[in-house]
């Protein structure tokens, strides 16, 4: 069922509070994540895989990074579950707290050096607890946002959110960029990359305090109470309502993630690899990567803005078609070695098509599920595709950059691949962004935003 809305609701009193502990939370649970991506481009295929050939080593290193990402949607299943039933809030508190502690953990890995291939083994593991976590994390918080935000900006206050990721990844990235240029390479490999994951414990702490203060969704408390007088609804499981009810959003929410979830990793970790691997600065690429990630923060709200005016899906195509179209002269630019001309393809390429195709999913994703399984829908929608998209991305690019001899040719033919099956996917999907559709919700939003409209204006009809 659907919903007809006033566009323009004033936003709740705790609206702001919501949107800066939702972007401090996620943006301690990313810092968390990439900083190991980051690590394993300059440190991990000598710390941990030193008896192997240098280009080996770094596939081994990407394999550990991937492995953080078939957790994810297990995590996503659970974590979707209990935000379902037990509350969006609880289940973010507990996400945040897995990630952090497994962060600081490898901090404090031995290495090889120290313990043979057990190093690696204690590595994977770890990666494993953080996936899990992450795996309800950005979701739920881009979720919570959501089901707060006033219908007509629901694209724009969501899209806050999704600040926390490229903003998690400047962190570790200039921590890094500093480490390279400011110790010697054996310093660095000894002691050195340690110090931003331990610094996580410090991101863990704010983050955890700035999520305890937020209230619960009044959507989900909403949905609850009426779960209470309908004991029969919560008999049926989130998931079971998605697979009967839901597969094409499901299924093409899914698809449509392929993209961003790619392009992401192309841009900020194997770049700065392939670039290694052709004597080009490592920490000048880290560089042209943090000036394009600071530009995207800014686009990131400005885009959600514009979906909220033409539309989820007009703004997350056009981004998609960019994407690919950049797929080539990305490489062209790391092999000129030009700094200018590496911050200006990284520009494009983040500010403007990473953040096109990931400001609107904050609004578009949720919009696509009812209330009751929204957590969930969100959940599966989000780790799955990064699973398939990005948890493999930089072992399947960094093998085909060796089965090529060192060529492009194979990797632009795969991450092209991966943008077109979104691409084709958006042409099937829906347009949920309510001001687009005379003011009615795509999905059944809940229980609350039926009882703060206007009876005058309240309609309903399937999609």
């Amino acid at each position: 069922m659907s919903d007809t809305i006033p566009l323009g609701d004033a936003p709740p009193k705790d609206l702001r509070r919501t949107i800066g502990a939702s972007v401090v939370g996620t943006i301690a649970e990313y810092y968390d994540f990439f900083i190991y991506g980051t690590a394993s481009a300059l440190a991990f295929n000598k710390v941990f895989f030193p008896e192997v050939d240098p280009t080996v080593g770094t596939l081994a290193a990407f394999s550990t990074y991937a492995v953080g990402f078939f957790a994810r949607p297990l995590g996503g299943l659970v974590w979707g579950h209990i935000g379902d039933r037990v509350g969006r809030k609880k289940a973010l508190v507990f996400t945040l707290l897995l990630t952090g502690l497994g962060t600081f953990v490898v901090g404090l890995l031995p290495t090889y050096d120290q313990i043979g291939i057990w190093a690696a083994v204690i590595l994977v593991l770890v990666r494993l607890v953080q996936g899990f976590g992450v795996g309800g994390e950005q979701g739920g918080a881009v979720l919570l946002t959501a089901e707060k935000s006033p219908p007509g900006k629901r694209g724009f206050l969501a899209s806050f959110v999704q600040l926390g990721s490229p903003a998690a990844y400047l962190v570790p990235t200039g921590l890094f960029a500093l480490l390279t240029t400011q110790l010697s390479e054996e310093a660095f490999l000894s002691w050195g990359w340690r110090i931003p994951f331990l610094l996580s414990l410090f991101v863990v702490v704010i983050g955890l305090f700035v999520r305890l203060k937020i209230d619960e969704s009044e959507t989900f408390e909403a949905a609850k109470e009426t779960e209470a007088k309908k004991p029969e609804a919560k008999e049926v499981a989130p998931l079971k309502v998605l697979a009967r009810d839901h597969k094409r959003e499901l299924f093409g929410g899914l698809f449509t993630k392929f993209v961003e979830a790619a392009v992401f990793p192309f841009y900020t970790v194997f770049l700065v690899a392939y670039g290694k691997e052709h004597d080009v600065d490592g920490g000048m690429i880290l560089n042209a990567v943090m000036i394009a990630i600071a530009c995207e923060l800014v686009a990131i709200p400005l885009i959600g803005r514009l979906t909220d005016k033409v539309g989820r899906r007009p703004v997350y195509l056009t981004a998609a078609l960019l994407n690919l179209v950049l797929v080539v002269p990305a490489f062209k630019a790391i092999e000129s070695g030009d700094m200018a001309v590496i911050v200006a393809l990284l520009i494009a390429g983040l500010a403007l098509g990473h953040a096109g195709t990931y400001a609107p999913q904050a609004s578009y994703f949720p919009e696509l599920f009812p209330a009751r399984a929204r957590y969930s829908g969100v959940s599966v929608v989000w780790q799955f595709g990064s699973m398939i998209a990005s948890g493999p991305f930089t072992v399947v690019a960094s093998a085909l950059l060796i089965a090529g001899d060192g060529s492009w040719t194979w990797v632009a033919v795969y991450v092209a691949a991966l943008i077109l099956v979104s691409v084709v996917a958006l042409f099937f999907m829906p347009e949920t962004a309510p001001g687009k559709r005379g003011g009615v919700e795509y999905a059944d939003w809940g229980p609350a935003a039926a009882k703060s409209r206007p009876a005058a204006t309240t309609t309903s009809s399937s999609h």
